[in-house]
């Protein structure tokens, strides 16, 4: 896992004399370390620079894999034709794809999958990108023809963005690595909306910031002298199903099997995230299970919060906490298991701290503590094994299962946009039309669901409902992790975001995905232990009232405070009204734990990204 970035322009010489050619005192080579700098925090273990005529390459290197041979950017030559790669993330079919390259004559240098792609782009093109199973984003830069291309992986699990400057193209694995360039950070509607009546969720493609963009899920940007033309190499499609239920256990068996096993290879040990619910307990099985051929124990991790063993409060969404269970399948299981547990102090000290690593108000304190979290783990371990994307996939969330909730024709995680605007000042709040701009967004994703024409009325449904979550509320999570793992040198692993066990799993009915009423029986029954049937329980949270304190007081204070960045957009009345009203934990404004605590939390996000970022209303 790393951070790269860089930029491109092809009527442009960035080694010309009038720039001092390859001298240190270039502006664009410093210019280019700078973009590097800002991601230091994804590769703590190396860094490098490489400038060309028309293009600069930086990248900074979290060392898992070739620890010694893997340094970039990378250069390799084929039949005459050169090319140059910056690389983020981990291929897990190196070893056939390797095979694979054997006939064209390769010569290998290094263990390294980023020789493997780049090798494979000079040997094949593009048809290349098909190939790869991994997640990742990369650019490669073709020497004698001066092309750019920016790839991003099938689930997008690694960023990507990218912007303009002139006739320049930006990118970088983050935002500010294209603030590190010189782009100004800047908000119009379009942003605010995405804010307040989207957020913590964002536009696939909106970078957050106006003019920045991000590369979507599966595609490719091909940038030379002729323009910019973007391309998929991979969609998810419709198509029958028509395995038998035993057929079909066996086949999610093996490619979660499959998809674990080629995960964990690493060059140094592994860990997972164990909560003791189904998704993480079923990775933890199968990825100690493959150790214990090994002689070896897995390390798992738990999390949780100081006092809640007091102050816990179970709801429909979260009947239980995780540490029983955690322990319990810990146990069973017989790994080396650590339990972390994050105070108030810090949960709310860490919400500007996750503002950085993201660029971008996120996800309150749920990515606040995570963020905590990781950087815990990553005082022992560089490679961590969750269990995202496991509900979005097999159906694990209520809007699945729940009529009322996937027939509001709305976000069915998100949908009360009175809970959005309770705090908002009327003029901006009614400014942003949020709920037109939400609507429009909902119903352009719903244009694009793969469908078939056999469906029924109601397995059509069911399909929108599945491509929603997978479009929005997976990508959210998965940004969460990438960002709160990366900030804190952490390459975090994701094997149920596997394009196969995607592209499967979605066409299969609804009835065999909920067989005899069994929400997510697919993973029960592939995963043949019951001890691993726990009713779904999202991530935690803290229900410390003195949390919820803590949080209204730096707000309030935020919010009064003389030149005050949410000025013209919180409405101090109706701030202290609410304050003063008892909050109920148990009504979500954004998917199942965000109450009223977590607006605080992210309005307090907010207000330190106007500052932080100088954005103007």
């Amino acid at each position: 896992m790393c951070g790269i970035a860089g930029f491109y322009q092809s009527d442009q010489n960035y080694l010309s004399s009038r720039y001092q050619g390859t001298s240190p005192e270039n502006p664009w080579r410093k210019r280019l370390i700078a973009m590097r700098r800002s991601l230091r925090s994804r590769g703590p273990n190396d860094e490098n620079t490489l400038l060309f005529h028309h293009a600069g390459l930086a990248h900074t290197r979290l060392a898992i894999r070739d620890i010694l041979g893997g340094r970039q950017p990378m250069s390799a030559h084929y039949k005459g034709a050169g090319a140059s790669i910056v690389y983020n993330g981990e291929i897990y079919n190196t070893c056939e794809l390797r095979e694979e390259l054997e006939p064209f004559g390769m010569s290998w240098s290094t263990t390294s999958d980023t020789e493997v792609i780049l090798n494979g782009f000079l040997a094949m093109g593009t048809s290349f990108f098909e190939k790869l199973n991994g997640i990742f984003a990369f650019a490669i830069y073709v020497h004698q023809t001066k092309e750019l291309y920016l790839v991003r992986d099938s689930l997008g699990v690694k960023p990507l963005f990218y912007s303009f400057d002139r006739s320049a193209v930006v990118f970088g694995s983050e935002p500010k690595a294209l603030f590190a360039y010189g782009i100004q950070p800047a908000a119009d509607r379009a942003c605010w909306n995405e804010i307040f009546a989207l957020g913590p969720a964002r536009t696939l493609g909106n970078g957050g910031f106006a003019g920045i963009h991000e590369l979507l899920p599966g595609e490719y940007m091909h940038i030379s002298a002729s323009g910019c033309r973007h391309h998929f190499f991979r969609k998810l499609e419709a198509a029958p199903h028509h395995d038998s239920y035993a057929d079909t256990i066996r086949h999610i068996r093996f490619l979660l099997c499959d998809s674990i096993h080629r995960q964990m290879v690493s060059d140094i040990p592994i860990c997972s995230f164990l909560s003791g619910g189904l998704d993480s307990s079923l990775i933890t099985a199968i990825c100690q299970m493959y150790l214990k051929k090994e002689d070896s124990t897995l390390d798992t991790f738990s999390f949780d919060f100081k006092g809640n063993d007091v102050n816990f409060q179970a709801n429909s969404f979260q009947s239980s906490q995780d540490r029983p269970f955690a322990e319990l399948a810990a146990r069973h299981l017989g790994t080396h298991h650590t339990f972390l547990e994050c105070d108030n102090e810090t949960q709310a000290d860490y919400l500007f701290k996750a503002v950085d690593a993201r660029d971008f108000p996120c996800m309150g304190d749920v990515e606040s503590s995570m963020l905590y979290f990781c950087e815990q783990v990553s005082k022992t371990h560089r490679v961590a094994l969750t269990g995202e994307c496991a509900d979005e996939i097999f159906g694990g969330y209520p809007w699945f299962h729940k009529e009322a909730l996937w027939q509001k024709n709305m976000f069915p995680w998100s949908y009360d946009f009175d809970a959005r605007r309770v705090l908002l000042h009327d003029e901006f709040s009614v400014s942003l039309n949020m709920e037109d701009y939400a609507k429009e967004a909902y119903e352009a994703t719903l244009s694009c669901t793969p469908r078939l024409a056999e469906d029924s009325e109601k397995e059509a449904r069911r399909r929108e409902i599945s491509w929603l979550n997978i479009r929005w509320f997976m990508m959210t999570l998965l940004n969460r992790m990438d960002r709160t793992s990366m900030y804190s040198g952490l390459e975090a692993r994701v094997p149920f975001a596997d394009h196969r066990i995607l592209q499967y799993v979605y066409n299969i009915p609804w009835d065999m995905k909920c067989h005899n009423g069994q929400t997510k029986s697919l993973l029960i029954d592939a995963g043949n232990a019951a001890v691993l049937n726990r009713k779904k329980s999202p991530y935690p949270k803290t229900y410390d009232p003195a949390y919820e304190k803590l949080l209204a007081e730096r707000l309030y204070e935020m919010v009064h405070e003389v030149n005050s960045p949410l000025t013209g957009i919180v409405d101090s009345k109706k701030l202290d009204h609410f304050l003063n009203t008892p909050s109920d934990y148990g009504k979500p404004w954004y998917g199942q734990l965000m109450a009223g605590p977590q607006m605080l939390a992210y309005l307090l996000q907010v207000g330190y990204w106007i500052r932080t970022y100088s954005i103007s209303l």
